[in-house]
């Protein structure tokens, strides 16, 4: 593995659907009437950020390593996703140096939780809150988004190389 820094993007879009649970980015958004319909918990913020990671990371996308089709994956926290993820960039050498992520979606507003979303994806992805970012745009009425009928999320991460160096040399 060569020492420069390495980025990857993560997009990932869910369906909206009345009466189901809302978790955006890790974090629940009670009283919200709609909510993401996927066969895990349907977190598309934390779907993309692991794919933003595994791209950067060179590995296999979050799709292909937790398929749709295994029931152990039906329903299943997106977090456990997250911290294999991690994982497996830490087997190759790597760590997450930081992450940017855009949310489209008209409902759940963000604003409300934009900072316990920012800590929620630092605190899965080992990194400190400055070197996180969450904004959310709504989709100005335009196709399924505005309508409110799917979230997207799109999620830069930069990882670095792990320095493997004894702390006294």
């Amino acid at each position: 593995m060569d020492d420069l820094p390495r980025i990857g993007l993560g997009i990932d879009l869910h369906r909206l659907e009345a009466g189901r649970p809302c978790i955006v980015g890790g974090v629940p958004f009670p009283g919200c009437p709609v909510g993401p319909v996927g066969h895990s918990d349907g977190d598309a913020v934390l779907h993309a950020a692991c794919d933003a990671v595994l791209g950067a990371a060179g590995l296999d996308d979050l799709g292909t390593l937790f398929p749709d089709r295994d029931p152990a994956n039906r329903g299943r926290a997106s977090t456990d996703f997250c911290a294999e993820a991690v994982r497996r960039a830490r087997v190759r050498g790597l760590r997450v140096w930081s992450m940017d992520a855009v949310v489209e979606t008209e409902q759940p507003k963000l604003a409300p939780q934009r900072q316990a979303i920012r800590e929620r994806l630092a605190q899965l992805f080992g990194l400190p809150v400055d070197r996180v970012n969450v904004k959310g745009k709504t989709g100005e009425k335009v196709d399924a988004i505005g309508r409110g009928e799917a979230l997207r999320a799109t999620v830069v991460a930069l990882l670095r190389p792990v320095d493997l160096r004894p702390l006294d040399s």
